[in-house]
């Protein structure tokens, strides 16, 4: 499924609104490249939204890894990673950098529009501010498997995201985790299926009571 390359600026109404998590879907054939093509060209037309908090959760280590290999060097993203060896403290301060970008995110669509703007100031320090204007905007994306979601009974934080992609679809039990762990209020979960997993996401709607649509060709309709 193609996806358009339109983007709006984010509605300062949303904020007042406050809409319930919305869930969606898009197909891809059943190969594994596929997949990884749509994911990649999901996160370059989402990811024009400025400091836009995406996670994006898998079932497997190798996954894991096959997504950070193929969006590592995406200009657009800034990448870190929850897996199973990976220190306590640098899992903090990925959670922390995360939340900061999530207030990020809140503080532009409050605003009414992205692109605040400082002109003025000294040339020679005009690199450095936009090396770190860039930094800023990029969108911030964690990839995570199951075993390592935010431990909400150990006392860690959900982390908020605006948008979550299941890269790949999971038990009932482990998609509402994701949900309470890894996802804002008034977020939007992206499911990325091939064709022989529609049937096993349309039996996670029912039994869930949620309603999950076929995402819009125009992405723009759903951020």
């Amino acid at each position: 499924m193609a996806v358009t390359d339109a983007i709006e600026e984010p509605s300062p109404s949303s904020n007042f609104s406050q809409p319930p998590p919305r869930h969606f879907y898009v197909t891809v054939v059943d190969r594994l490249h596929f997949k990884m093509d749509t994911l990649v060209h999901l996160l370059g037309v989402a990811a024009r939204r400025p400091a836009l908090p995406i996670v994006v959760c898998c079932t497997s280590r190798d996954q894991l890894d096959a997504v950070c290999s193929a969006v590592s060097n995406l200009p657009f993203i800034s990448l870190a990673s929850l897996y199973s060896d990976l220190a306590e403290s640098d899992r903090n301060v990925i959670l922390e950098e995360f939340r900061k970008a999530t207030v990020r995110w809140s503080q532009i669509v409050n605003a009414g529009q992205s692109g605040g703007g400082g002109s003025g100031g000294e040339t020679g320090n005009n690199n450095d501010e936009s090396n770190t204007n860039n930094n800023k905007t990029k969108s911030h994306m964690i990839v995570v498997t199951d075993a390592c979601l935010p431990l909400l009974a150990l006392g860690e934080a959900p982390v908020s995201a605006r948008v979550l992609i299941n890269y790949e679809l999971p038990s009932k039990e482990t998609y509402l985790r994701r949900l309470a762990t890894c996802l804002a209020a008034d977020g939007i979960v992206i499911n990325v299926v091939v064709g022989g997993e529609v049937i096993t996401l349309k039996n996670i709607e029912e039994s869930s009571s949620l309603v999950i649509a076929e995402m819009p060709i125009n992405i723009s309709e759903i951020l």
